[in-house]
């Protein structure tokens, strides 16, 4: 979630004309709370955005890449275990190898950001040489691809949009979620009936909105990367604008209720034409543990269970 930090970092500094670096995780072994594909950002004055740990190792990296600066020669250097730093140990006992490559002409960087902002994935390409980094859209038919991957001379390191959060719904439920899921970093999009609910969540700086009538598809817009939420306590209002989220592009769809419930909003789809096999992949009762009806733990349950389903999408592995 923080490449998008690490690159609009390197084009600031890369307007200012200041020298980067570009440090990714190649390689892990044992434990590391960090990923083949994951990066960290370094400028010749020490500054840095991203971590590879929770501070053991930080320092050294920043060094290693002023060095690699300096030089002007990508490096693949190991932290941790069987380091030639000795003295540096990663608390898990892991093994981090780390691809130190000195950005002389940046032309990815920028591209980089304005494809997260357009919710378009791409991929960097480091070249086994000295030669600058690459930049490349990727497909949408590609969304499937590793993360990372070595092929024509290069390393392949694959970046796809942030998730996006609809919920659709009334109640403490909804503030509850848009409130944690800002906290994660996810972009998130608020549809409510209830207008009183609507004005406080934008007083909060939510992008929230209201309408009158269950008919209000338009408003549902979506793609790959979206997670979308029914919050409903009066399930009457779910039929037709769930049976169109189906319908469209998304990662997740989940909704509040019992298993009962569930059993009658799978009735009410079918009698609106929504196919069996669509109606399966609706995630009811919603979230990874269904007993408490607090707001609070509600929505993390239902954040925890968009979050392991986005990581299966577009985790370390894609």
């Amino acid at each position: 979630m923080d490449s998008q930090k690490i690159f609009k970092f390197l084009a600031d500094k890369a307007k200012k004309k200041e020298k980067t670096a570009l440090v990714t995780v190649t390689n892990v072994q044992g434990s590391s709370i960090r990923n083949p594909g994951d990066h960290m950002g370094v400028s010749e004055s020490g500054e840095f955005s991203g971590s590879f740990s929770g501070g053991c190792i930080e320092a050294a990296v920043v060094a290693e890449a002023q060095n690699a600066i300096i030089q002007g020669e990508p490096r693949l250097v190991r932290f941790g275990k069987g380091s030639p730093y000795l003295d540096i140990k990663l608390p898990c006992g892991g093994g981090l190898d780390l691809l130190f490559f000195p950005i002389k002409n940046d032309t990815f960087s920028k591209p980089a950001v304005e494809a997260f902002e357009k919710r378009e994935p791409f991929q960097i390409g480091l070249p086994a040489g000295a030669e600058d980094i690459l930049f490349q859209p990727l497909a949408a038919s590609k969304i499937e691809a590793q993360k990372i991957e070595k092929r024509e001379g290069c390393l392949w390191v694959g970046h796809y949009p942030h998730p996006k959060l609809l919920i659709i719904g009334h109640g403490g439920p909804v503030h509850s979620l848009a409130r944690q899921a800002h906290a994660f970093g996810a972009t998130i999009e608020i549809f409510t009936p209830d207008i009183l609910l609507a004005n406080d969540l934008r007083a909060a700086s939510f992008n929230a909105k209201s309408f009158k009538t269950m008919g209000h598809t338009s408003l549902i817009q979506s793609d790959q990367w979206t997670a979308i939420v029914f919050l409903f306590h009066d399930h009457d209002w779910e039929g037709v604008l769930l049976a169109h989220a189906l319908r469209n592009p998304h990662f997740y769809i989940g909704a509040m209720g019992s298993k009962i419930a569930h059993t009658n909003r799978r009735h009410i789809l079918k009698d609106l034409g929504v196919s069996g096999k669509k109606i399966d992949t609706i995630h009811g009762p919603i979230g990874l543990f269904h007993s408490s009806g607090d707001p609070d733990t509600l929505a993390l349950s239902i954040l925890g269970e968009i979050i392991q389903q986005y990581h299966i999408r577009c985790g370390p592995d894609r």
